[in-house]
């Protein structure tokens, strides 16, 4: 009956008022898709053919995207170390000077002299020696390839033919070197150098195997990724105490990017895997962990935050919200530089919203001109988090009043309208920094941790198997924990490599551990 009465029911025609009205809802509702459409336009075109930074072009801009905020120097301070002032009456300029070259590195001298008939006055009197001009250039010797030659003697009783020695083998000889790899040619020395020219300076075995051939030397990409993985099974007892050590700390920082792996079960290859991050341990001995999982979801975490107690820094990622509830004892801090940079792609992708996005910029510089200051005071925890504070949360305020205002007036599908909702949603976590002087206004150390594989990824592409993907973030583990700790990374390698056959017990394993080592 109520389709019957409904269908019998007239249409009544609207007025002109109500179809002027409606129209321009109509008009509205187009001039906003409009605008969503030419956003989006606008920021492609940026991303693809405008500057890759996002550094802020107002006044007095601090670098917001340093790795250390107490490091952080002015665009002055970044120019060449050996400018030097010179003041002149009228003005004051820069004078510039080459670097002097490292005095660590060995000296050979050349001494050009002039010949001995020159030395000689036309008076008749000996030339001495006044001075001299000194000038340094710097010489590269193509890097030092040899071949070991283990010789082990062999030694018998001609007399007895061991019969009168019972006890000991007839024959005797030396017991073979213990190495990380038996019976491969690979030493210490090349497998630290292979991985470095791999995971440190992002080169792929096989461009790696062509340089060999250059020197020729032929060792086959597929016999260094199979050292790679040999050396990732020697070594998972020292990864098992890194990844413990990264608990000891009060702050965690994570991050998790794309990564192709082949050959997965139940995934196709061209199906996306993630690479996870985290950096973490007290701030004297950091330790950065990577690794390898089949997907981005929330329950990849927990295995990072299992027995951690403290402050968690992150994006805005939900999956970080999802594994926090069952760990209630872990404060979950967000991430300035994630909003920052949403109000900077709102920016460039209207210029009509780009004064609000300018001005949302520039309350959050004032957090990191604080950040900054505090930092290069060298003030102690306790008395930087009270001064820290108390300049903050004025500003802190005032920003967030701004962003309510605003989200009054945006849309929420523009960017700009997504940008104030973003830091709104997010604010919470954002400002809960200032309850520890370990942490920053942002997750950078985290984020510029994980640009080494994100350059390593646009050069090797993928992963060619799951255990080639674990072997690969090891690596990485290794490596960016000993430059975190400031070591050489390829000689922290290569006396892991020498050592690590000769550990036997968790003692041995904790004395490679890199802050064990001594600097270099």
């Amino acid at each position: 009956m109520d389709k019957v009465e409904n269908a019998n029911e007239k249409i009544i025609p609207l007025t002109e008022a109500e179809q002027i009205i409606q129209l321009k809802n109509e008009n509205k509702l187009l001039q906003l898709k409009l605008a969503e459409i030419f956003e989006k336009y606008s920021l492609l075109i940026y991303k693809r053919f405008g500057r890759s930074t996002e550094a802020f072009e107002g006044e007095n801009q601090l670098l917001l995207f340093t790795e250390d905020i107490a490091n952080t120097e002015t665009p002055e301070e970044q120019l060449e170390d050996d400018t030097k002032t010179e003041t002149i009456p009228s003005y004051t300029r820069k004078k510039q000077g080459r670097k002097p070259l490292d005095d660590k590195l060995p000296r050979k001298k050349i001494i050009l002299d002039i010949p001995e008939d020159d030395k000689k006055c036309a008076c008749g009197t000996d030339l001495v020696r006044i001075g001299e001009e000194v000038s340094e250039r710097l010489q590269v010797i193509p890097m030092q390839i040899y071949v070991e030659r283990i010789i082990r003697p062999k030694y018998a009783c001609k007399k007895c033919e061991g019969s009168g020695d019972e006890d000991k083998c007839a024959v005797r000889i030396a017991d073979a070197p213990i190495t990380l790899i038996p019976g491969s040619i690979a030493t210490p020395g090349l497998l630290a150098f292979i991985m470095i020219n791999k995971y440190a300076d992002h080169l792929p075995y096989y461009r790696q195997e062509k340089r060999f051939e250059r020197e020729g030397i032929r060792i086959s990409r597929q016999n260094m990724s199979n050292w790679q993985q040999n050396i990732y099974y020697a070594i998972e007892p020292l990864l098992k105490l890194l990844k413990a050590h990264l608990r000891t700390g009060t702050v965690l920082r994570m991050d998790e990017t794309p990564v192709q792996v082949m050959k997965e079960e139940g995934k196709k290859d061209t199906q996306l895997s993630y690479m996870w991050l985290a950096r973490g341990g007290p701030q004297d001995k950091p330790v950065l962990i990577y690794e390898y999982q089949r997907s981005r979801a929330s329950e990849h975490i927990h295995s990072f935050l299992e027995g951690f107690s403290g402050f968690l820094q992150t994006d805005g990622y939900p999956g970080y919200v999802s594994a926090l509830k069952t760990h209630p004892h872990i404060i979950h801090v967000g991430c300035f530089a994630h909003v920052r940079r949403e109000f900077f792609d709102a920016g460039k992708a209207d210029t009509k919203k780009s004064k609000s996005a300018e001005e949302a910029l520039k309350h959050i510089q004032q957090l990191y001109r604080i950040e900054n200051e505090l930092r290069l005071k060298k003030l102690s925890d306790e008395d930087f988090l009270i001064e820290r504070k108390l300049l903050c949360e004025p500003a802190l305020e005032k920003f967030k009043a701004w962003l309510l205002k605003r989200e009054l007036n945006v849309p929420s599908s523009l960017l700009l309208g997504k940008a104030i909702r973003y830091a709104l949603n997010q604010w919470n976590n954002c400002i809960a920094y200032l309850q520890s002087a370990e942490l920053t206004p942002d997750n950078n150390k985290s984020e510029n941790a994980i640009r080494p594989f994100v350059l390593g990824r646009k050069n090797w592409l993928f992963s060619g198997s799951p255990e080639g993907a674990k072997s690969s973030c090891a690596m990485y583990s290794l490596i960016e924990t000993a430059k975190a700790n400031n070591l050489n990374p390829e000689t922290y390698l290569k006396i892991l490599f020498e050592q690590a056959p000769f550990a036997k017990n968790k003692q041995d394993w904790e004395a490679l551990l890199p802050w064990n080592f001594p600097k270099t």
